[in-house]
């Protein structure tokens, strides 16, 4: 999840986003009354990860997000158990003749602090992520958006770039979806959290009750929500941030926490599947792991001493024939993670496993050989100096076990000298996308299940990733598979795009991962589902 500047839309989240994937998903589906009738109903959830910003205009990572999701509106949204939106905030959404998207609202939706919710909020909302245009802000999502239209109160038309987008209603209950007051929060420039949490500018299942940056959040039940997702079962819940994972791990042991969720290690979720005081959650799970590589940077890149395209694409792709990713999976992530060979996960429709048949011993391992008569023919002289980075606490404390296996398996190729670094999480999502690192480590959890949330984001030009890669022809088939109503048509097209990037290899995905959360014994209404959004408002004690 972060930022970009294209026709149609480039999303990102940084991965947005870990190590073994612990998102928390699910909510009331009925109105079932603030507080349920389960005893102790104040739930306490711990996490590594951290936020950036409240501000979804400034924000594009997980956990930012994860604050989001409890206390914004969305237009449409996900209900526990699904993947496919409906609306929230929402009356009804619909496509119109002209292909723009148009949305009712509800009536007489409020935010907690009396300010009524119009559609003039809503436009407020989307104008502002585009115009204040934050640099880990999620307005490439909304590449596609042309302008937004408010002909009343409670009537919102989006008009599209590319009409029938057929990703649009999942970009609504995605990072650039939540809607915000527009008398509390800035028209151009990010609002800061002690603004936001003063303003009482929420709409969604909770309010913040406290907040503490990336220390403690106290969330309360919001009766002023009126949306799919319904009112919380529980009395309140507290947001624990950890520095690192092993106390979280102890904690949610010894009970102390009610939940722990992203990022606690394999060999931490092993571990705790052996306690009988924890129950382990799992479901479905999109997040990648990757290297990226800057085309300014790189070893041969554009605005390096010695630019060469020829043999910077062959630096690419040697290292893609040595990487091993069933070594890293087994020996880093006891095969929590599983090795990934196309820039779409299994699982969803469209994905191919085209890195396999390019690259490597063509049957998913490692080829040095077949790097090294790569590297020779480009004129590359060896071994290769690569700077790589990575993140030791936003992805789990596992990255720096994954990234020193990465650095032996191309060290002890003979092939290349491995430059290891490390940078803490808010330095890094500023320093990445400022060309600091040549080759380094990221992570995605889509923002919406559909294949296209890894495409666009990733390789559309000006993608969030910053890397400097541009293809023209990838870039129209983007377009094209956004709008292409015929569902053979358009998985065409997305294979088509992953065999093409395959060939430029601007990423090079190693892992695909699971969502694992771990709960007390005690605690009911933890779903993981295929939304890759966590919430609250499903989870009791007692």
């Amino acid at each position: 999840m972060v930022s970009v500047t294209h026709k149609t839309r480039v999303l990102a989240a940084l991965t947005i986003p870990v190590t073994a994937a612990l998102v928390l998903a699910g909510c009331a589906s009925d109105s079932g009354g603030n507080g349920g009738d389960s005893e102790g109903s104040s739930i306490i959830v711990g996490t590594t990860d951290k936020v950036t910003f409240l501000d979804p205009a400034g924000s594009y990572d997980n956990g930012s997000f994860a604050v989001m999701n409890q206390v914004f509106p969305f237009l449409l949204n996900s209900p526990q158990g699904t993947a496919d939106v409906e609306p929230d905030i929402a009356e009804s959404a619909e496509f119109n003749e002209d292909g723009d998207y148009v949305v009712t609202l509800k009536s007489g939706l409020k935010f907690a602090n009396g300010n009524e919710l119009t559609s003039s909020d809503v436009k407020f909302s989307f104008d502002r992520v585009v115009a204040i245009n934050a640099e880990n802000g999620p307005w490439a999502l909304l590449g596609n958006l042309d302008t937004v239209e408010t002909p009343d109160d409670t009537t919102v038309i989006f008009h599209l770039k590319n009409g029938n987008d057929q990703t649009f209603p999942q970009v609504l209950s995605s990072p650039a979806g939540p809607i915000v007051d527009e008398e509390t929060f800035s028209a151009d420039e990010v609002t800061s959290d002690d603004e936001i949490v003063k303003g009482e500018g929420f709409a969604g299942p909770y309010t913040i009750e406290s907040y503490k940056l990336n220390e403690l959040v106290t969330f309360a039940p919001n009766p002023e929500y009126k949306g799919v997702l319904g009112a919380p079962k529980n009395d309140d819940v507290t947001l624990k941030y950890y520095a690192d994972s092993s106390n979280l791990k102890l904690d949610v042991q010894e009970g102390n926490i009610d939940v722990a969720y992203r990022s606690l290690s394999a060999t931490d979720i092993a571990d705790l599947g052996k306690q009988d005081s924890v129950k382990i959650v799992d479901g479905p799970g999109g997040e990648l792991r990757y290297i990226v590589f800057n085309f300014d940077t790189m070893p041969y890149g554009a605005k390096t001493g010695e630019a060469d395209p020829a043999k910077a694409l062959a630096v690419r792709q040697a290292i893609a024939d040595v990487v091993d990713r069933a070594e890293i999976a087994t020996q880093v992530y006891k095969d929590t993670y599983t090795p990934v060979y196309s820039f779409v996960p299994q699982g969803l429709t469209g994905a191919t496993e085209v890195l396999k048949d390019l690259y490597g011993d063509g049957d998913g391992g490692p080829d040095v050989d077949k790097a090294k008569a790569t590297l020779e023919a480009a004129g590359v002289t060896v071994p290769v100096e690569l700077n790589l980075q990575y993140n030791p606490d936003h992805y789990g404390e596992s990255s720096a076990d994954e990234y020193a296996l990465v650095k032996d398996q191309l060290d002890s190729s003979g092939l290349f000298t491995v430059n290891l670094g490390s940078t803490e999480w808010t330095q890094y999502s500023k320093d990445r996308t400022a060309d600091v690192y040549p080759l380094y480590q990221l992570g995605w959890f889509p923002d919406y299940s559909d294949a296209d949330n890894y495409l666009t984001p990733f390789f559309a030009t000006d993608n969030f990733l910053l890397n400097h890669y541009s293809n023209a022809e990838v870039d129209a088939e983007i377009s094209e598979q956004q709008t292409e109503v015929d569902a053979d048509k358009r998985q065409a097209l997305i294979e088509d795009i992953q065999a093409k990037v395959a060939a430029d290899l601007s990423t090079l995905p190693l892992l695909q991962g699971a969502q694992v959360a771990v709960v007390g014994k005690d605690i009911s209404g933890a779903q993981l589902d295929g939304s890759f959004k966590f919430r609250f408002g499903s989870l009791t004690k007692g």
